[in-house]
């Protein structure tokens, strides 16, 4: 959708798509990485995946790390390049001048099946 603007781009970061779980040295999930509820991070876990994400924005399109290795360590965050200062996207990775086509396609889900399982949802969780 946004392939041929020169001044906006949608980059995919994939630093949490293999990302394990953080173990401790017992080999158990290492909490303090996460709050209180256990779902959310905590103040280590958010700093953690900060600076994934940024080394991310910093990697070229197609070169970006996929998964974060939970160190705490900041000497693992990386600083801009002088020969390329930006974030990295499609266009300036090398990817803008290629043929590629984007055809429009169809949701793979009808627009109504997500609204029957809505409805169907709330009268099951009513009941």
């Amino acid at each position: 959708r946004y392939e041929q603007r020169e001044d906006f781009a949608v980059v995919m970061q994939p630093f949490f798509r293999n990302t394990l779980l953080p173990l401790d040295s017992t080999s158990k999930p290492d909490m303090s990485f996460f709050a209180a509820d256990c779902f959310h991070f905590s103040v280590r876990g958010y700093a953690e995946m900060a600076m994934a994400l940024w080394n991310n924005m910093l990697e070229p399109v197609g070169e970006k790390q996929t998964y974060n290795n939970f160190t705490h360590d900041r000497s693992k965050l990386r600083c801009p390049n002088p020969e390329k200062p930006f974030l990295s996207t499609r266009r300036n990775s090398g990817f803008g001048n290629s043929d590629l086509i984007l055809e429009e396609t169809e949701p793979s889900v009808p627009y109504w099946a997500v609204i029957v399982t809505a409805v169907a949802g709330v009268l099951v969780g009513s009941l």
